[in-house]
């Protein structure tokens, strides 16, 4: 007795009391008829089928060889003959087991299998509740159990390689690979197809009717595209017939596709790169990033896509991935823009053409250890962005740079060398920074005196360490529009570079005193430099810094520029701590730690005339001089200043905590010693200055002062410039110190420069654990594609913080005032819902009474659906966007759509 294929299961004891009686009724006869003959065939466990009624966890093997043979054998020859002229049904054992019960049928043809029952075939695993395999047919039928509850569970599992399904009922042949599925879900790439009823037709091919795709991975999908016929091709494509949208089981008959293909394959392959579409009331109705995509080859691909509007405008852009395991990869684009925002004829019309060029190249560290190559190129025409930016933060970037870098280690060497190519750009002035090439050599700190075998504790003079690094560069600064037009022996500027420091032995005096002595040698190697002419009546249309009257000729040549210094330094530590008198106080103590750091240093005057650095000009007809730098403008700076320093440098830092009771620790048991914390009252506050002790006025240099300090959880920056000199009326500083000239809290200093900033966060307490563990989620398994910032964090129930910037600049002259400007930047986020954020973010000039760029968002969370809206209120990006569309890429395109450009604000 078995099951019929559909119908119900039934109860398994009832099944094996059946089974054993009929069992006993016919082994009975075939016993004696075996007794009364000489040779009598093997006993029914030769097919492989063990017919005991219950065999937990069981696992048998059915033998090929043996599936074909017959059961009574009248001799071995036959049995040898049957077995060459027929050939084996299956190509592999079929392993099989389960829990309750495994039944073999009389003819031993079948095999029952009940709970949690799993068959084997080659790559091929089928576990259910009830399986029944059919030996002569080649069959096997599956299907799943009711719980108390009603629920199907147990439920037919396929597994064939890498391709999984599930279903409620499923019929497969062996032989033939094809079958009948009830109720299947599959999984392809990132979509899912469900069907009532499907066909497997070939090993990886299905057909079905009245099925559903989607990319929702809920049991019963949000939205799905109904299939009226479909023939899946596992990984490779599905191909449909005439399909609508269902949303939330409500039908969309109209737009309906009247055929559909979906790419299904696990690499990438080639094909055309729909484009999204829209209207701008400055470009018109337009099609963007329309195009096609190569499949090149394992190592690169290509898409070259295009932008086209009504109004005349257009784009083309190209795109590269390449890679080579174990060895590099990287990516290149080319973007071209030609944007047309009036009618030829009308008198501002002019076509803007605009490029822009990314490249990033990465090397795999397992390729050279030693030796490196990278680049991270990021160039366009300084409108590209403002013309063309798509996203906020592309439109508010001015400054973009790229480098290309190449760098070698020299294996048990202490030498480096690196060699980059580096650009810089503003595009509020549009100007560019090339530098091609830049090339620096260093050498690590050696110490030529110290012994290859050491004994004992170093010596004083072992100490003795001197390291080298040389720079080369060859840089331009220009316009954009004129860099191609310069020259190169007249515009670009170009250099070498050498620094040696030597580091001395140090020493401590009275054991708490650190003494440091130094000598440092810097060396720039030039080649040109300049001399100075008078000419009276001359019109030389020089620099700003130069009189027209001076002529100015360029002298090339190696010219060497040298300049050396000696220093010695001490610092130490000095402590003093506050106890309170009452006992009973929560502060147990105050500990202030002071850090005085002074410094002595002298260098010559390199404007001495044995030097040549300075040339003495007349600059006009009364005869009157000045020194002129002859390497004014050189790549690592002129000339070393004129006049001999000898300054001494004073800096003190300070640091104040307190050390008190922690009253909010609960868990300290009684009798236990009480816990304390420390909390800082003052991070940093430190003053610096120098005194030139050779100089003949202004010896005293400006005082720095800077702080640092926590407040209730608020980080406190703050900072100001005391000058201590006194300024003429036209803005020059004379040497009157101003402790003698003003009074009150003016006679510290001269405030020329000032500033404060701090910020605030707010934060719930809700779902900040979770929130934190979803962080590290995606940072350490990159769980999400792309850019994290990107991605809204459902969890926290709200968040809003804000920063504020005060900045002062002192008056240059007595009779102006300071500039002072102060700024707020705000921005929060609320979760109404686990599923609705609203967020916005702004910053506001209290001194102007302006708000700068500012944005509102609200999202929702539509689980395999997402829902934005974007809106910037006002200013030049002032603009609108709505959007609900699917978040799996392969139906980026289903979606609605209704925007306003900030395009059409100009």
């Amino acid at each position: 007795m078995h099951l019929e294929p559909g119908g119900e299961a039934l109860n398994a004891e009832n099944i094996l009391y059946k089974l054993l009686i009929t069992y006993f009724l016919a082994v009975l006869p075939l016993i004696t008829l075996g007794q009364q003959t000489e040779t009598r065939p093997d006993n029914l466990n030769l097919s492989g089928i063990d017919t005991t009624s219950t065999m937990p966890d069981r696992r048998d093997t059915i033998v090929p060889s043996l599936l074909e043979s017959d059961f009574f054998v009248p001799d071995s020859l036959s049995t040898d003959t049957m077995a060459m002229e027929k050939a084996p049904v299956i190509e592999a054992p079929i392993d099989y087991n389960a829990e309750d019960s495994i039944i073999g049928s009389f003819d031993g043809q079948k095999v029952y299998l009940y709970n949690n029952a799993k068959v084997t075939y080659q790559q091929i695993e089928l576990t259910a509740y009830y399986i029944e395999l059919d030996l002569e047919t080649k069959e096997v039928y599956a299907e799943g159990i009711k719980d108390s509850t009603g629920t199907l569970i147990q439920k037919p599992i396929f597994k064939d390689g890498n391709d999984e399904f599930e279903s409620n009922t499923l019929r497969y042949n062996f032989e033939s690979e094809k079958g009948i599925i009830t109720d299947v879900v599959t999984e392809q790439g990132e979509g899912f197809v469900h069907s009532q009823r499907t066909k497997k037709i070939s090993k990886d091919a299905f057909v079905l009717k009245d099925g559903k795709y989607t990319t929702c991975d809920a049991p019963h999908p949000h939205f799905y595209l109904h299939l009226t016929k479909a023939k899946v091709i596992s990984k490779n494509k599905i191909i449909t017939g005439p399909a609508y949208m269902v949303l939330e089981d409500f039908p969309l008959y109209f737009p309906i596709l009247p055929f559909g293909y979906f790419p299904n394959t696990p690499s990438y392959s080639s094909g055309i790169l729909i484009p999204t579409y829209g209207e701008e009331n400055n470009r018109g109705f337009f099609l963007r990033e329309g195009g096609y995509y190569w499949a090149a080859s394992e190592y690169f691909d290509l898409a070259v896509q295009g932008d086209i509007y009504s109004k005349g405008s257009w784009a083309t852009k190209l795109h590269t991935n390449y890679r080579k395991r174990y060895k590099y990869n990287g990516g290149f684009d080319f973007r071209y823009n030609l944007n047309v925002y009036k009618e030829k004829g009308d008198p501002d019309y002019n076509p803007s053409k605009q490029f822009a060029i990314t490249w990033n190249h990465s090397q795999d560290a397992k390729a050279n250890p030693n030796q490196t190559f990278s680049a991270s190129v990021n160039f366009s025409t300084s409108g590209y962005d403002k013309q063309n930016a798509i996203s906020a933060e592309n439109y508010l970037r001015s400054q973009k740079s790229s480098s290309i870098a190449f760098s070698k280690k020299f294996e048990n060497t202490p030498y480096n060398l690196s060699v980059n190519l580096r650009h810089s750009q503003n595009s509020t002035d549009s100007s560019l920074t090339l530098s091609l090439p830049e090339m620096t050599f260093s050498m690590a700190k050696v110490y030529p005196l110290r012994k290859k075998v050491r004994s004992g504790a170093l010596k004083w003079y072992e100490k003795f360490g001197i390291n080298y690094t040389g720079n080369l560069r060859n840089s331009i600064t220009a316009h954009e529009s004129e860099i191609l037009q310069k020259s190169f022996a007249r515009d670009w500027k170009n250099g070498i570079r050498h620094n040696i420091p030597i580091s001395l032995p140090s020493f401590n005096l009275l054991s708490h005193i650190n003494f440091s002595p130094g000598f440092n040698y810097n060396e720039k190697w030039y080649f040109k430099r300049y001399d100075y002419t008078y000419v009276k009546d001359g019109n030389f249309n020089n620099p700003g810094n130069f009189s027209d009257d001076i002529r100015i000729d360029t002298i090339t040549g190696l010219n060497r520029v040298y300049d050396y210094s000696y220093s010695l330094s001490a610092s130490t530590n000095i402590y003093g701590m506050f106890l309170p008198v009452n006992p009973q106080s929560r502060v147990k103590g105050i500990r202030h730690k002071m850090t005085p750091s002074f410094s002595i240093s002298y260098r010559p005057d390199f404007g001495a005339e044995r030097f040549g650095y300075w040339k003495e000009v007349q600059v006009d007809t009364t005869g009157a001089t000045r020194f002129l730098d002859v390497n004014d403008g050189g790549i690592y700076g002129g000339s070393p200043g004129r006049g001999a320093s000898g300054a001494i440098s004073f800096s003190l830092n300070n640091n104040l905590e307190m050390k008190m009771i922690d009253r909010k620790d609960t868990t300290q048991m009684e009798g236990e010693e009480e816990k304390f914390k420390k909390v800082k009252i003052i991070d940093n506050l430190s003053f610096s200055t120098s005194y030139n002790l050779i100089a003949d006025s202004l010896n005293l240099s400006p005082i720095n002062i800077r702080a640092r300090t926590t407040v209730a959880g608020v980080n406190i920056n703050m900072g100001g410039v005391l000058d201590p000199y006194m300024t003429n009326e036209n803005g020059t500083k004379i040497h009157k110190y101003v402790w003698n000239e003003k009074s009150g809290l003016a006679k510290l200093g001269r405030l020329t420069r000032a500033n404060l900033s701090f910020g605030m966060n707010f934060r719930s307490k809700k779902g900040e654990e979770q929130a934190e563990r979803n962080k590290e989620l995606i940072e350490e398994e990159n769980v999400l594609p792309g850019d994290y910032s990107h991605y809204a964090d459902f969890n926290i129930p709200w968040d809003f913080g804000f920063d504020y910037s005060f900045n002062y600049a002192g008056p240059r002259r007595p009779s102006e005032k300071g500039r002072i400007t102060q700024t707020i930047g705000v921005r929060g986020n609320l979760s109404l819902t686990d599923k609705w954020r609203i967020s916005m973010n702004t910053n506001y000039d209290i001194m102007a009474g302006e708000f700068s760029f500012t944005t509102f968002n609200v999202n929702r969370d539509l689980h395999c659906w997402s829902m934005a809206f974007n809106f910037v209120p006002f200013g030049y990006m002032k603009s609108y966007s709505f959007t609900i569309n699917a978040k799996s890429s392969m139906l980026k395109d289903l979606k609605i759509q209704k925007r306003q450009s900030h395009y059409d604000n100009f």
